[in-house]
């Protein structure tokens, strides 16, 4: 799985625990500082350092570090240098993120290697019926 875990929330953390619930161990591609210049509220986004520090301090509450990988994404092709490892069985992601996993899938059948299990989760919607997203929590930090 892969992404920008910023502003830890509640979709990111039942992505996570979605995916160690099903999988011995897992990677996570953790993206670089440098790729989110262009999100929204970007002044308002947690630096590397922290959103790794997050990750692992929500990880570590429920299982052992040692079940995860976290790899700095730098750019797509970091993204796809990952995805293409012949080891890999599946990737969990959410809807947001499906057609990115259409792509690192035919970038493996290039290669020769079997596509992996796409698993995607839903995305969580807050009580007024919107999409629990760090976008949403960093505009209210602005």
């Amino acid at each position: 799985m892969g992404g920008t875990f910023d502003h830890l929330h509640d979709g990111h953390k039942y992505l996570l625990k979605t995916a160690l619930s099903i999988s011995h161990f897992i990677e996570i591609g953790l993206t670089s500082q440098e790729l989110l210049n262009n999100k929204k509220a970007a002044s308002k986004l947690e630096d590397y350092t922290t959103r790794e520090a997050n990750l692992k301090h929500f990880i570590s509450s429920f299982t052992d570090l040692s079940r995860v990988s976290i790899v700095e994404i730098k750019d797509w092709d970091d993204m796809a240098k990952y995805s293409q490892d012949p080891s890999y069985e599946g990737l969990i992601l959410s809807q947001e993120t499906y057609s990115n996993a259409v792509k690192l899938n035919e970038l493996r059948e290039q290669k020769g290697l079997k596509p992996i299990i796409l698993i995607v989760i839903p995305l969580l919607k807050d009580k007024n019926n919107k999409k629990i997203s760090s976008t949403a929590i960093r505009e209210k930090l602005e």
